[in-house]
């Protein structure tokens, strides 16, 4: 299955980095390769079903890369490809916005 991105980038991005989830998946990943469930337990609330089909989506996209290692039982790692580390800057830029936004905005 093909999937045609849009030329906008900021739509793109949008797309491939869908939902709060996406985003979290990468800011964990850009400690280091992690295998599923360390994943999942970084994530409280996230569902497996949720976790794999981003994960998925991360690899179609070349954004993440998923190896098997030939063990009982098999050991599965998860790490970011250069693109995918390559998105440390777009989270450092949210992470720094939020962070001046006054708390006063919410109450």
């Amino acid at each position: 299955m093909t999937e045609n991105l849009p030329t906008c980038g900021v739509a793109r991005f949008l797309i491939l980095l869908d939902g709060p989830w996406a985003t979290l998946i990468v800011r964990e990943l850009l400690r280091g390769p992690m295998r599923f469930t360390e994943l999942r337990d970084a994530l409280p609330g996230i569902s497996a079903h949720t976790l794999t089909h981003r994960l998925r989506r991360f690899e179609r996209h070349g954004i993440v890369t998923r190896t098997v290692y030939a063990e009982i039982p098999p050991r599965v790692v998860y790490e970011l490809t250069p693109l995918g580390s390559s998105l440390r800057h777009v989270l450092d830029a949210m992470n720094d916005w939020a962070l001046s936004v006054p708390d006063t905005t919410f109450a």
